[in-house]
């Protein structure tokens, strides 16, 4: 064999192995390509198969009032007492749920949450009757007394209901206003708990 016939051959041999070299970089290249329009495909098919939530809501306004308060000197048998004092915040809320879905919603409690120094502060939303008795007590209370929402409301498919729910917390003012935060909690059966925080000032009263 000749020189040149040996150097033939391997040039032969080095241009297979860059054709080679090509068609595995295109075979990436698609690979790639695939990959991407399937994660894609896949993406619009779990987004497109999403039921928008069930409810939708907002709280519209806050209003809170510090009031100070004595136990009545007498316990449950009617025996006479100490009286003692005590500080409470009534936390006012006016909300509004909307069902979007087609099926009623049963709402079975509303919680009203104040993040705090040592963690978060819970208090149930008191029954509509309780809240109008709100006002029989303290009929200097310096809130408007709306409709009450009741915290074991039911929504028809397509309706929106509105009212004003109200929470205690025993705390100071001085305590409440140092909290870090505020929201609101609507437990709905069968359905996923809703949180809603107000997006306008708290109005102090």
């Amino acid at each position: 064999m000749s020189l040149l016939q040996q150097d033939s051959n391997d040039l032969d041999v080095a241009a297979r192995g860059e054709e080679l070299t090509k068609g595995s970089s295109h075979v990436l290249w698609a690979s790639l390509i695939a990959a991407v329009v399937v994660t894609a495909a896949i993406a619009f098919y779990v987004i497109s198969g999403q039921k928008p939530p069930a409810a939708t809501g907002e709280i519209e306004q806050v209003w809170v009032h510090p009031q100070h308060s004595e136990t009545s000197g007498f316990d449950a048998n009617g025996a006479q007492m100490a009286k003692e004092g005590f500080d409470q915040v009534y936390v006012f809320a006016l909300v509004k749920l909307h069902n979007q879905s087609d099926k009623p919603l049963f709402v079975h409690s509303i919680m009203t949450n104040a993040t705090m120094d040592d963690g978060i502060h819970t208090s149930y939303a008191a029954t509509a009757s309780d809240y109008n008795r709100v006002f029989l007590a303290y009929p200097n209370m310096p809130v408007p007394h709306g409709k009450p929402f009741s915290p074991q409301a039911t929504i028809a498919p397509g309706e929106t209901m509105e009212g004003t729910i109200v929470s205690a917390f025993r705390m100071s003012k001085q305590e409440w206003d140092a909290r870090k935060g505020l929201d609101f909690t609507f437990a709905i059966q069968y359905q996923p708990n809703l949180t809603i925080a107000p997006h306008g000032p708290v109005i102090d009263q």
